[in-house]
């Protein structure tokens, strides 16, 4: 009973795992960045919390009314708001978010749009981001060597067991 319990454990953390890596790792092998919305600034269209899953763009698809994520600054913080206006001689955009009450402050240059998001999933972006901060990466790394040593322990007893059974 105790080693089905074991099972069933270890089974229900490495499938906990396993979706970790499909939502924040698999995208970025196909060219797609997933990000966290931070800020409301979005709002309904991306909440607060969520986790946008970016895609590659063609400036010369961009069309009015489109969501765009771009850097701003040195410290190359990402911004996602929507196309109001659209530069194709000095190839950039005007954007602005769609809880805001004012355009945003400047042309976009094409060089810095990152992409478009593609979709969004609620809520899981405060997860990843909580496993980019330093706690959140100890617990994340202490998980996965603790989710493989009760794995393999598993096997182990398991295996163990089996080789009991067959000198008795």
């Amino acid at each position: 009973m105790l080693r089905q319990l074991w099972k069933i454990i270890s089974n229900i953390l490495l499938a906990v795992l396993v979706a970790l890596v499909v939502i924040l790792v698999l995208p970025r092998v196909f060219g797609v960045q997933p990000l966290v919305v931070l800020s409301g600034s979005m709002e309904p269209t991306y909440h607060v919390g969520s986790l946008i899953y970016v895609t590659n763009f063609n400036p010369k698809e961009l069309k009015i009314g489109d969501p765009v994520t771009y850097e701003i600054s040195l410290d190359k913080t990402m911004v996602t708001h929507r196309i109001i206006k659209i530069d194709a001689e000095n190839q950039c955009v005007y954007t602005k978010g769609d809880a805001n009450n004012v355009a945003d402050g400047g042309a976009i240059p094409y060089i810095d749009i990152i992409g478009k998001p593609l979709f969004s999933i609620p809520y899981i972006g405060k997860i990843a981001y909580y496993f980019t901060t330093q706690q959140g990466s100890i617990i994340l790394i202490t998980g996965v060597v603790v989710i493989l040593i009760l794995v393999l322990m598993s096997e182990l007893i398991s295996k163990a067991d089996r080789d009991e059974s067959r000198f008795h």
